[in-house]
């Protein structure tokens, strides 16, 4: 069985949350659906509640809001791990600094999930009923530009249209220097109308990533060793994947069924990795969008990921991804 990492580790090891008190939300709504979206802005502006007619199809422990990996947090500047304290980017090796106490790591020791999924430094810049977004202006913390110095800016929509939800995000490079691109999330969703065993998975990929035993790429890639769909009773799921199956407008459809509900998850064509996280006994799912492969900085510095995306100097990239719930 392979380790069970994404959920355990967190309470432990996560950086102290900036004081913020009280803690704000701000609700969207679409009520042709019946659905709403709320997001606490100073919690790494994660929505921990998607409801449809009610029923939230966002995973959050009890306890939430709490820093704590559940519902929609971001991973930013880098998605996933690092196989060591440091990163290379156009050639040159940048090191992390431990000592700023804003690095989180995995039960391993690897950097993991970059810097942002708990930040309280996101504004409020544009808000509709059934639209928010929120800008983190990256290059004015220093604690966060040592850790990753490239001076850019990061916006997020949340917007309900057509029975689904869009999260898009939005980069813009003020740097000198292209700026490697790892951004992700890692959105947790169930199903409430069968046990998890019984839930049946679509696994849009054609390709599968071999992992080391510390979960880090090796750079090889493999035929999908799943059947799809996969019922979760019959397995576990802490997997890469990449040469996403896509429709004629470059997006790939990720989903989850029980009896009658589903969830898909639509990843636009700049996400081309996907990671699906579904550990036995937990009632949750993750369906996680990434712009780039787990270490992808440093693979693609040792010449084994070719297809790392960079976002050239005073550029902005650009991409949404989608969850669409049917049958609640």
């Amino acid at each position: 069985m392979k380790p069970i990492t994404a959920f355990l580790f967190v309470s432990a090891l996560i950086p102290p949350v900036r004081a913020q008190e009280p803690m704000k939300t701000i609700t969207i709504k679409d009520p042709a659906y019946d659905m709403e979206v709320t997001i606490w802005p100073s919690l790494g502006n994660n929505a921990g509640a998607f409801k449809i007619h009610g029923q939230n199809v966002f995973w959050v422990p009890p306890n939430w809001p709490a820093p704590a990996l559940a519902g929609n947090p971001i991973l930013a500047p880098w998605a996933n791990r690092f196989d060591q304290d440091a990163f290379y980017a156009n050639g040159k090796k940048y090191l992390l600094n431990p000592e700023l106490n804003n690095v989180r790591r995995d039960p391993n020791g690897h950097p993991i999930h970059g810097l942002l999924a708990f930040s309280s430094l996101w504004q409020v810049v544009a808000q509709k009923p059934d639209e928010v977004t929120s800008r983190l202006e990256y290059w004015k913390y220093p604690d966060l530009m040592a850790q990753f110095p490239f001076a850019h800016t990061i916006e997020m929509t949340y917007r309900l249209a057509g029975g689904a939800l869009e999260v898009r995000t939005r980069v813009e490079n003020h740097s000198a220097e292209p700026m490697p691109m790892a951004v992700g999330y890692h959105p947790y969703f169930r199903l409430t109308d069968a046990p998890r065993d019984d839930w049946k998975v679509n696994l849009a990929a054609r390709e599968h990533v071999v992992l080391s035993k510390d979960l880090v790429p090796t750079g090889e890639r493999e035929p999908v060793p799943f059947s799809n769909p996969v019922r979760l009773g019959a397995t576990s799921l802490d997997d890469v994947f990449t040469g996403l199956v896509r429709d004629d407008r470059g997006r790939a459809v990720f989903s989850v069924e029980g009896k009658k509900q589903k969830l898909s998850v639509i990843y636009g064509p700049k996400y081309t990795v996907a990671i699906v996280y579904a550990p036995p006994g937990r009632d949750f799912i993750c369906f996680e969008p990434m712009s780039a492969l787990t270490n992808g900085f440093n693979l693609a510095h040792e010449g084994r990921y070719p297809e790392l995306q960079y976002v050239a100097p005073g550029a902005v990239w650009e991409e949404s991804y989608w969850v669409k719930p049917e049958g609640f």
